[in-house]
């Protein structure tokens, strides 16, 4: 109690919490996307289910790292030596997680792409693959484990109190609990999006591996370019919905002039 009334009277740890925080919701948004992408492939009554489970097992498995903070920091210490190159822990857990990711997204966007192709061995309704639910929380358990490994070692990184990361870490999985079904109900709403979120994975997947194979991509320009892609396609469908509206428009001007240009009755005399 003494250490929390401590840090509350200290502005640096309150500028370190925000920091964490910010940096945590950002790194939860990729979480995110794979959830909301998973789950929409299940029936509509268990998507709900499925991304609080998700959610909810993403915090349980963040506080647990966090209460082996000292198993943690040996995570990135080298376990293995391939042509001279050592790997660690951590490393062997983010490539295992970007391939993972790759493999997954690819075989979404081949499913947008052709529909029919995984027809002989995953049933369709509406279009949208149906996902079995454990199966389902099978993958967003792995890719939980894989985006908990890297949220905690960042903020391992960034601040030595314990207080201070559970906090964050709290504060961003309510976060992710409140988005969750907004982001996922978007994403269903617009098949574009579905692709951009996709790519969107690609590009997460391969940071993920250089980032096991030491070539560490700031993650500056990899959310920048989300962002800049995530605005082009907003001016994109803002365009589209005007295109509808002047069409519904001209559909509706064109019924009301028709009478006049049916034929006319004869004036008698």
């Amino acid at each position: 109690m003494e250490d929390l009334l401590r840090l509350a009277a200290d502005p640096t740890a309150w500028a370190a919490l925000a920091t964490l925080i910010a940096m945590e919701v950002v790194l939860g948004i990729d979480n995110l996307i794979f959830i909301s992408i998973l789950t929409n492939k299940l029936p509509a009554g268990q998507r709900e289910k499925a991304r609080k489970i998700g959610i909810s097992l993403a915090l349980i498995m963040r506080l647990a790292l966090l209460g082996t903070v000292a198993i943690i920091v040996t995570l990135t210490q080298p376990v293995i030596s391939i042509l001279g190159k050592g790997f660690s822990w951590r490393d062997i857990i983010l490539i295992g997680g970007g391939l993972f990711l790759l493999w997954k997204a690819t075989k979404e966007i081949h499913h947008n792409v052709d529909p029919r192709a995984g027809s002989h061995d995953e049933p369709s309704t509406g279009g949208a693959v149906v996902t079995n639910f454990a199966t389902a929380i099978g993958q967003i358990i792995l890719l939980d484990i894989v985006f908990s490994v890297d949220s905690i070692i960042t903020a391992v990184g960034m601040t030595d109190e314990i207080a201070i990361m559970v906090i964050a870490v709290i504060v961003t999985v309510i976060v992710m609990l409140l988005a969750a079904n907004p982001l996922a109900n978007f994403i269903a709403g617009n098949p574009t999006i579905v692709m951009l979120a996709l790519g969107f994975l690609l590009m997460i997947g391969m940071a993920l591996i250089a980032e096991g194979f030491g070539a560490k991509i700031p993650k500056g320009y990899i959310y920048a370019a989300m962002a800049f892609s995530a605005l082009v396609e907003t001016l994109n469908m803002l365009s589209r919905r005007a295109v509808r509206k002047r069409e519904a428009n001209g559909h509706g001007s064109a019924s009301h002039e028709a009478p006049e240009d049916g034929p006319r009755m004869p004036m008698q005399r």
